[in-house]
């Protein structure tokens, strides 16, 4: 599934349905180059989790996670500075998800092999300054369900 979006208010708005789509559980890897929208469909995503206005969504760059309260919690990781998922495991990262939380992850190809099969992937391309092309692969049924809640996209 593919949306071609044409403005950043556009990617947050995707981000949006995905996230009033998700579970406790969930895990939404996000693929694509810097300047592709990573933390700008992050940004709609957690007000779709219920993550109240007044908190600043912003990527955890150097901090690695950030977590955020919602009527789902979000916990926002950034794999951008690590040279491998082994670097990943040694942060003990999987003790800040639990089972109540959606976990978000940027730049998650570089830890890709420690990543569940069941996650939602989604790649980013920059197309030129304002579009950006998302494609979206992983678990059927949830892809179908965000599909249905995004019809007028294209």
């Amino acid at each position: 599934m593919q949306w071609r979006t044409q403005s950043e208010e556009e990617t947050r708005i995707i981000g949006e349905s995905v996230g009033a789509c998700l579970l406790p559980g969930y895990m939404v890897a996000l693929i694509g180059d810097l300047g592709s929208g990573k933390t700008c469909f992050t940004k709609g995503l957690a007000r779709g989790l219920g993550v109240p206005d007044h908190y600043e969504i912003t990527s955890p760059t150097f901090t690695l996670i950030n977590e955020y309260p919602g009527r789902l919690p979000l916990c926002h990781v950034d794999a951008y500075r690590l040279d491998n998922s082994r670097d990943m495991v040694d942060t003990g990262f999987e003790d800040s998800f639990h089972g109540r939380a959606v976990v978000v992850i940027e730049w998650a190809e570089r830890i890709r092999d420690i990543l569940p099969e069941n996650a939602l992937f989604i790649t980013l391309d920059y197309i030129d300054d304002t579009t950006r092309l998302l494609t979206f692969f992983g678990e059927e049924g949830l892809i179908q369900l965000i599909r249905g809640k995004n019809s007028s996209f294209r």
